[in-house]
């Protein structure tokens, strides 16, 4: 059975192996098999990868944040699963042909989602749906803004904010990407620059109020987009690609009443119960079969070819997703 294993830090497309190890026995008590079909490589397992994001406490260890596949095996006391059942696993090692775990390590998922979907079902969605729902109290026609808006998360929350009636504001930083993210929903798309508060009012007016600002980016980038937020206004920051700390003056947080909170999805199972989990991964692959939900993806590559799934996942100006299928 093939399995993908960080080996060492830095760039990454030269940190991981596929190795062969022994097939998986039958499950124990409680536990199932499952055949990984497909996995998104995520933002985070490439930060991890460069030793910039919580991973792995030592090395060599096997990783994977994303992950869906059928059960292949069930062991007893086990009601949940029948074999067959596509599932979304929820552990961190997922790129791998088969993977086992206690029955709370993964979740049903609907036969008629389509795998590349189910692929990237476990981080960007619910991120988008959690930062739009839990922060601030939006309503119809209410702004939010973010930037990297061309990230599979970015993509997420603007058509989250489609189908909630809410007015987005899109930050990139190529100019290309404007008609894209607008087919997709996006109301205003605009590139980031020192004037960007000033561009972004120039398009949406000098009152209209600003209540919500997603940061994947931290450093100056955050800056700028707190110059655009209204008087008390939020910051969800859930990234740092940038690699600088996240910024904000006293006249933003004392005068203005902008205040600032971090998002990890890792904090959100740490807190829910099974059913909240349950029922929030059920309410987004419907959105993915409705179709309300998509992001388009630009390559799929066997276990084997880690190293230039990696390479392409890291190259700058990609417009989809990179998937490993097994």
């Amino acid at each position: 059975m093939k399995r993908i294993q960080l080996v060492r830090y830095g760039k990454p497309e030269t940190t991981c192996e596929c190795i062969d190890v022994d097939p998986l026995p039958a499950p124990a008590a409680g536990h199932i098999n499952v055949a990984i079909r497909a996995s998104a490589i995520n933002p985070a397992d490439l930060l991890i990868f460069e030793d910039r994001y919580p991973g792995p406490d030592a090395l060599p260890a096997f990783v994977g944040i994303e992950g869906a596949g059928e059960v292949t095996a069930i062991g007893d006391n086990v009601d949940e699963y029948q074999v067959g059942d596509r599932v979304l696993s929820l552990g961190r090692a997922n790129w791998s042909e088969e993977v086992s775990g206690e029955c709370n390590q993964f979740v049903k998922l609907p036969a008629e989602l389509d795998w590349t979907d189910a692929a990237q079902l476990k981080a960007n969605p619910p991120s988008a749906y959690l930062m739009l729902e839990n922060y601030v109290t939006l309503k119809p026609g209410d702004w939010i803004i973010q930037n990297a808006a061309n990230s599979a998360v970015g993509r997420h929350v603007i058509q989250g904010c489609k189908a909630r009636g809410l007015n987005s504001i899109n930050v990139v930083r190529r100019a290309e990407l404007i008609p894209e993210l607008e087919a997709l929903g996006a109301d205003v798309v605009v590139v980031d620059d020192e004037n960007l508060a000033a561009t972004v009012r120039s398009k949406i007016g000098a009152d209209a109020a600003v209540k919500l600002g997603i940061d994947a980016v931290a450093g100056d980038a955050m800056l700028r987009m707190a110059d655009t937020l209204s008087n008390g206004a939020t910051v969800v920051n859930y990234g740092f690609l940038s690699g600088d700390p996240c910024q904000l003056t006293p006249t933003h947080t004392i005068v203005r009443g902008i205040s600032l909170h971090g998002f990890w999805l890792v904090g959100f199972f740490q807190t829910a119960n099974r059913q909240q989990v349950v029922d929030m991964y059920s309410n987004v692959a419907q959105q993915f079969i409705a179709e309300k939900l998509h992001v388009p993806v630009e390559a799929e590559y066997p276990l084997t070819d880690i190293a230039a799934a990696l390479e392409h996942a890291n190259r700058e100006g990609r417009n989809g997703k990179i998937l490993l299928r097994s």
